[in-house]
């Protein structure tokens, strides 16, 4: 029973360490921010197929922030996003041949968050009986689909036609009627802490002019 909970997606985790991530007025604990991020990637896994390519390419990004972590652990360069960003300015780090800044890297994981973001919110709007699948498009075509090519664009549209009910979505998605409505009740106040810390990461780059970073 441990092992099935762990499997499960749990939104208060998510809540917990946006909560805890934010610092001073306009910054983000990275390392937080990636211990809730990995708890939303698990909604993209048990959605299954649709979308099981965001899921394993946002792995891959959040394992090479967490090696970023590692590798400068006593430096702190990389303990929130402002010191990241600062960082790899100063030491001409964004564009440098052979290296994958951490600042590029937390960009494409910034998008995904937009996306899941805005889907949860049209999830928590639906009722049980109603498809998600015009959530997850609607959602899908105001944020990822933007930086999406035509081909993965038109996969992830035909796939979508696939999703099930909110209900059937919540149960596969977060187990037993008691953890759907623990998931309902917490909702909200994610919605909030997470739109706190999308705000802060997306001014950051506003500021330092790194939305374009190829």
């Amino acid at each position: 029973m441990a092992q099935k909970n762990a499997e499960k997606f749990n939104l208060k985790v998510v809540h917990d360490k946006f909560e805890a991530s934010l610092q001073e007025e306009d910054d983000v604990d990275l390392e937080l921010y990636l211990e809730s991020f990995e708890e939303l990637s698990k909604f993209f896994t048990l959605m299954g197929t649709v979308f099981g390519f965001v899921s394993n390419d946002l792995q891959q990004k959040i394992e090479h922030l967490n090696s970023l972590l590692k590798d400068n652990d006593t430096t702190h360069k990389y303990k929130t996003v402002k010191t990241m960003i600062e960082h790899e300015k100063e030491n001409g780090l964004l564009n440098r041949n052979g290296y994958v800044s951490g600042s590029r890297t937390l960009l494409r994981i910034h998008r995904g968050l937009d996306f899941i973001r805005l889907f949860l919110k049209k999830v928590g709007e639906l009722q049980d009986e109603e498809t998600t699948s015009v959530a997850c498009r609607e959602a899908y075509d105001s944020t990822l689909a933007k930086h999406h090519s035509f081909i993965i664009k038109n996969c992830a549209k035909v796939a979508m036609y696939t999703l099930p009910t909110r209900e059937q979505l919540l149960k596969k998605v977060c187990g037993d009627e008691e953890d759907i409505q623990r998931a309902l009740n917490i909702l909200p106040k994610t919605l909030e802490s997470t739109a706190i810390v999308f705000t802060r990461i997306e001014n950051l780059y506003t500021i330092n002019d790194l939305h374009s970073l190829p």
